[in-house]
């Protein structure tokens, strides 16, 4: 029997409990859609781009509430904000699956993409840096470490679920998931509103950490610039992964490789963002998170070069997914550890807002304008658009970790 130690609010089941939302958040708010969108496009009829383009227009209005969501989860705590963002986000789901033009698909999706913010990874952090302070690194760890199986998951799923339903059904399936899966664990598992600041429940603790140097955080005109090099590189970083969520099985097949290889290396991402994540758990204590955060930013070019150089090969693609998937994987990590070592645990919410703010016009361009790159301009061109943004994220990265 379990003990009621680890069925409070915000305790040991935390972890496992957002796990599993953050599996089937990503899965059926965006994952699914890499599968389902050549369904939809054929069903309304219209051009690929009108598909990816109401997605990117939700993707930049949706995110533009980042900030808000932020301060909101601030004020309220993550129990109340992500509660009702998994209500928000079943109805947004059957809202999309009852879309029948233009004007209200792109309205659905703009709904779809405006509860992420409340319910996926900043959120998640949000919940566990409430819940344990400043010593909440391996909380994220092990919290990405199992949503890392999102894609590797739903992919497949979706898949085999068109076979009986199709993209509505789909849809309406993982709207109703949200309200029997999600909501329930958020209500019950998530630490509710925070009465003091995060600083002052560690410092209270009964047998206190050690004082580390991360605790240094950063002020005036070193926060501000740590600020800028970070939200650019998560802006690049965003694009990047943005855009290959949504076509990578289309660049692989570009290359000339078969659409059953193209999926199985596409399930690679899943199992190599894991293993990235799990060496990060077990050895990441002894090493910055600046410095996890480039040298990760570096896996992201270089698998992408792999794929460049030797995208034909099953061999080189592989290793591409698995330099790719790491780096991922890591990224995730990063997006809640370096903020957390560099500005503290205080307003963490209303900090990771902000810091998602500046990437929402490349991040939500990325799928229409990647769509566009393979079309015009073939997958050279568009696999060297990919490099060239995630090497200038890995350098700003670098020039983070070396002003610190």
């Amino acid at each position: 029997m379990a003990s009621p130690r680890f069925l409070r609010p915000g305790g040991p089941s935390l972890i496992p409990a957002l796990g599993v939302t953050q599996v089937f958040g990503y899965g059926t708010l965006f994952y699914a859609f890499t599968v389902l969108a050549p369904r939809m496009t054929a069903d309304f009829g219209w051009a690929p781009e009108w598909t990816f383009g109401g997605f990117a227009i939700g993707l930049l209005l949706g995110g533009a509430v980042a900030p808000v969501t932020g301060g909101l989860i601030d004020r309220y705590g993550t129990r109340l904000v992500m509660t009702i963002g998994s209500a928000l986000a079943g109805l947004s789901l059957f809202a999309l699956a009852e879309a029948r033009g233009i004007v209200s698909y792109t309205l659905a999706m703009v709904a779809l993409q405006a509860v992420t913010t409340a319910v996926f990874y900043d959120a998640a952090f949000a919940a566990l840096t409430q819940a344990r302070g400043s010593q909440a690194r391996r909380a994220i760890s092990q919290l990405t470490l199992i949503g890392g199986f999102a894609s590797t998951l739903f992919w497949p799923l979706t898949s085999s679920l068109l076979g009986m339903f199709d993209w509505r059904g789909v849809y309406r399936l993982y709207g109703l998931s949200q309200f029997l899966v999600c909501l329930p664990l958020h209500l019950f598992f998530l630490p509710g509103r925070v009465k003091r600041p995060v600083v002052a429940q560690a410092m209270d603790a009964a047998t206190p950490a050690p004082q580390e140097p991360e605790l240094a955080y950063l002020h005036g005109d070193a926060r501000r610039r740590a600020f800028l090099l970070l939200a650019l590189a998560f802006s690049l970083q965003g694009f990047v992964v943005s855009a290959m969520a949504v076509h990578m099985l289309a660049l692989l097949q570009g290359f000339g490789l078969s659409a059953a290889v193209a999926v199985g290396i596409g399930a690679m991402l899943g199992p190599s963002q894991v293993a990235g994540r799990l060496v990060e758990m077990l050895f990441g204590r002894a090493v910055s998170p600046v410095t996890t955060a480039w040298v990760s930013g570096c896996l992201m070019p270089l698998g992408l070069a792999l794929l460049l150089v030797g995208g034909s090969l099953p061999v080189v693609a592989g290793l591409f997914a698995i330099a790719f998937g790491i780096s991922m994987g890591l990224s995730s990590i990063v997006r809640g550890t370096v903020p957390l070592q560099l500005f503290g645990p205080v307003g963490f919410g209303a900090t990771m807002g902000k810091l998602s703010a500046p990437g929402l016009v490349i991040k939500a361009a990325a799928p229409l304008v990647f769509a566009v790159s393979l079309e015009r301009g073939g997958v050279m061109l568009s696999t060297l658009l990919l490099i060239a943004f995630s090497a200038l994220a890995a350098g700003a990265l670098f020039l983070l970790a070396r002003s610190r």
